[in-house]
């Protein structure tokens, strides 16, 4: 600040800005910014013959916002791929800011269209980064309804897959019903409208699954389904989401993240809905096939029961008491037999020792003519004399002889 420069007045309610000053500081803040390199995809272009001017608009894929741009109508003429409303480019310029219009516009002075092996490379480094954050885990896949009583769809309007999915789904299972959501399904304004439509059905509770459906097309016509917006989105939801983009060979990665990838979007409407003639079909071959296994396991447990009865201890329950009555009896009469055999053996055996016995005893001696000679002692019992010498003179004696006992005296002794 030099001393001829008076000192700027603070900003405030007693020293408000002018509307030029605002905009002569806002058109300096933006020119400080320099030249810089933009992204995006065309989606107006507006060259009049004869005007050294072409006005186009820039916008991001992913969200609702756009930018005017300003070129020369050459550079759009001299470009080596052919610039057209929904080409992906990047663009190089300065920033400009028309403070008499109060707008902001890009002045480019180069153009590169985004070929397809550029885009093929982002989309495989988006699939590395979502890949390596886990989105593509199959633990994260959430499993369709058996029966889902309202499907959504999102789909471009009066499309093939449109027709497809409802005219399959309501032949499979005509009960079904299907809320169609109808979106850009290509060039830069799809990725908004897709991502408001899944958040509109995902909110809505009566949805049981989600169908993302649209046919064949180039790399660039399938872009907005690789796009990162839109596959954080399908993560996101809390509805499962079938993905069905394209034909087999593509794979965008909506394909990867979302629940169930289909081939085709008829292939999407035969997974999610089931098939009524098929399921009553199967209903039937398991009533048949339970009811068939039911009489065999009544069969079999009939023929256990019959070959329980046919047993000897079922058929005739006394047959074994009858067998062991007679095997008792004839127990007991042996028993009765050798009993009396043992007592007969017993007997006979005594009766021979009896008469051992009787032979040998005193009495059938004493019958024979002996008698035995005792010594009477007074006050006890008779003493049987051995020897002369036990019985002297005047010894009162008692002599036994077999029909009775006398009494004597030693008178004299005889050698």
């Amino acid at each position: 600040m030099t001393a001829a420069q008076p000192a700027a007045r603070p900003n405030s309610p007693e020293n408000p800005w002018p509307v030029r000053t605002v905009s002569q500081k806002v058109a300096g803040w933006i020119d400080r910014l320099g030249t810089i390199w933009v992204e995006g995809q065309v989606t107006q272009i507006n060259a009049r013959p004869g005007t050294r001017t072409a006005f186009l608009t820039l916008r991001d894929a992913s969200v609702d916002m756009s930018l005017p741009v300003t070129c020369s109508p050459q550079l759009l003429q001299n470009s080596p791929v052919p610039i057209t409303e929904g080409s992906r480019v990047i663009m190089f310029g300065k920033l400009t800011y028309w403070a008499g219009r109060g707008t902001l516009s890009l002045r480019v002075t180069e153009i590169r269209a985004v070929g397809i092996g550029e885009l093929l490379a982002r989309i495989e480094r988006l699939r590395s980064l979502l890949a390596a954050e886990g989105l593509f885990d199959p633990r994260l896949k959430r499993p369709l309804p058996f029966l889902p009583r309202r499907i959504g769809l999102i789909t471009g309007r009066a499309s093939a897959a449109e027709r497809d999915v409802v005219s399959v789904a309501q032949r499979r299972w005509p009960a079904v019903q299907i809320d169609v959501r109808h979106a850009t399904v290509q060039g830069p304004t799809a990725v908004p409208q897709i991502l408001d439509a899944l958040e509109a059905l995902d909110a809505d509770p009566a949805v049981d699954v989600i169908i993302l459906a649209r046919g064949g097309g180039s790399v660039e016509d399938l872009l907005p389904f690789s796009d990162e917006a839109l596959c954080r989105a399908i993560v996101a939801c809390t509805t499962p989401v079938v993905s069905a983009i394209g034909h087999e060979p593509d794979s965008p990665l909506s394909d990867h993240v979302a629940d169930l990838r289909a081939a085709t979007p008829t292939d999407a409407a035969k997974r999610v809905v089931p098939d009524a003639v098929a399921e009553q079909y199967l209903v039937d071959e398991l009533r048949a096939r339970s009811a068939s296994a039911l009489r065999s396991w009544v069969r079999r447990e009939e023929h256990v029961i019959a070959q329980l009865r046919d047993r000897p201890v079922l058929a005739d329950p006394f047959r074994a008491l009858d067998r062991r009555h007679e095997e008792i009896d004839r127990l007991r009469t042996a028993g009765r037999r050798d009993i009396a055999r043992t007592i007969a053996m017993a007997s006979s055996t005594l009766e021979h020792m009896c008469a051992r016995l009787s032979t040998l005893g005193p009495a059938a001696t004493l019958a024979r003519g002996y008698a035995v000679v005792q010594r009477v002692v007074p006050g006890g019992n008779p003493e049987v004399i051995r020897s002369l010498g036990e019985m002297p003179i005047g010894t009162q004696l008692r002599v036994r002889v077999a029909d009775g006992a006398a009494r004597a005296a030693v008178m004299g002794h005889e050698k």
